[in-house]
């Protein structure tokens, strides 16, 4: 009983691998019309014509910067 379950349940198994494998809707790249992608617009100006403050991101991390960085973001007493 228990042979002919494992034999059932591995020929269910290839036969659902095997029919998985083939997809009459797929098509290949070849086929496919390639199109370039439209350029990106412009960022909207959302800052009013001011200049933007210096990314910190954009810092070298040493020391100093990173003091300087933990000293901005103390709050006041």
């Amino acid at each position: 009983m228990k042979k002919t379950f494992l034999l059932g349940l591995l020929a269910a198994s290839l036969m659902l691998s095997a029919t998985s494998c083939s997809n009459p809707d797929f098509t290949r790249d070849e086929e496919m019309a390639v199109r370039p992608l439209p350029p990106i617009p412009a960022a909207p100006d959302t800052a009013g014509g001011r200049v933007a403050p210096e990314n910190p991101a954009t810092r070298e991390i040493t020391a100093p910067n990173a003091t300087e960085d933990i000293k901005k973001m103390q709050p006041v007493m």
